[in-house]
């Protein structure tokens, strides 16, 4: 009777375990902010220093990949009075869950940081106004509000 409980106890072991292992390799893919976080690359580019407020019409909405290895973002091309300039709003994760929707043929207001990227002006987008709607995605420091878990928030 005594090992009919030990081969129990251990059947009981072993499907613990393989399961564990299926857990824990569903997770494998998993990237993290996929280039979009705090300390990478692409949101070092964000300067408060060359924030600047434009105001236009939305030519186009599009997904890109801004830097190599970053998961898709959503940008808008913005016709001003002055020029047409990209404008970089997020990433697609987090964009296509606003309550927000931007689209061709809007006119907004974009207030941003003005980088370099791939050799011409482009706004890193702190907000977006609509009409009487808001887009919030950075505060004044230029910290992406996806972010924000991450700081406790």
């Amino acid at each position: 009777m005594r090992t009919k409980g030990i081969i129990v106890s251990m059947v009981a072991v072993s499907i613990f375990l393989l399961i564990s292992i299926a857990i824990a390799h569903m997770w494998e893919g998993w990237r993290g902010s996929e280039g979009w976080g705090m300390g990478q690359r692409y949101q070092r580019m964000y300067n408060p220093e060359t924030v600047e407020t434009l105001s236009g019409e939305v030519l186009g909405v599009e997904k890109i990949t801004p830097m190599e290895g970053m998961s898709s973002g959503v940008h808008i091309i913005l016709k001003t009075k002055e020029e047409t300039i990209p404008v970089h709003l997020g990433p697609v994760w987090f964009i296509e869950r606003q309550d927000v929707k931007i689209k061709k043929g809007d006119k907004i207001e974009v207030t941003g940081s003005k980088v370099m990227m791939r050799d011409r002006p482009t706004i890193i987008a702190a907000e977006v106004k609509k009409g009487d709607e808001v887009l919030i995605l950075r505060d004044e420091d230029g910290i992406p509000v996806w972010s924000g878990w991450r700081r406790g928030e």
